[in-house]
């Protein structure tokens, strides 16, 4: 007499399928994937609705933008050597914190989420990165 009742021995609970990752109480996507519906950082974050996956979309290229504005900025260079190198400190700081925030939202594996960093890094680049390069260049010459 066969006493096994479903999932109460026998075989295992079936698996989340392998693009996927259990966590809490939801899926984590473990591929990229392309959808609104995404948590970027935070939990529920910015949730299904489209205004708030744009929002958060904008609030990530904005932020790539000053990371490369910090990175390649004059201010922090020159107008900030009378000081200690306090400011210098705490702006590499600042840096380095945006930019692995940068990363954990690219870790949602949203490709939406990917482009919009690329293009913020690259938009910024473009913006404040290419005027050093030319003005190291003219220098050196």
């Amino acid at each position: 007499m066969d006493h096994d009742m479903p999932g109460m021995g026998g075989m295992p609970p079936p698996s989340p399928p392998q693009d996927h990752m259990m966590v809490g109480m939801g899926l984590t996507h473990m591929t990229f994937f392309w959808s609104k519906n995404a948590e970027i950082l935070f939990s529920g974050w910015p949730g299904t609705r489209t205004g708030m996956y744009v929002l958060a979309l904008i609030i990530v290229f904005v932020v790539s933008l000053f990371v490369e504005w910090i990175s390649n900025s004059n201010y922090f260079k020159d107008k900030m050597s009378n000081y200690n190198g306090l400011v210098k400190t705490f702006a590499h700081g600042l840096k380095i914190a945006l930019a692995y925030l940068l990363m954990l939202a690219v870790m949602s594996f949203n490709v939406g989420v990917f482009i919009v960093v690329v293009a913020g890094h690259t938009f910024g680049y473009f913006l404040f990165g290419r005027r050093n390069n030319s003005e190291n260049n003219a220098c050196q010459a």
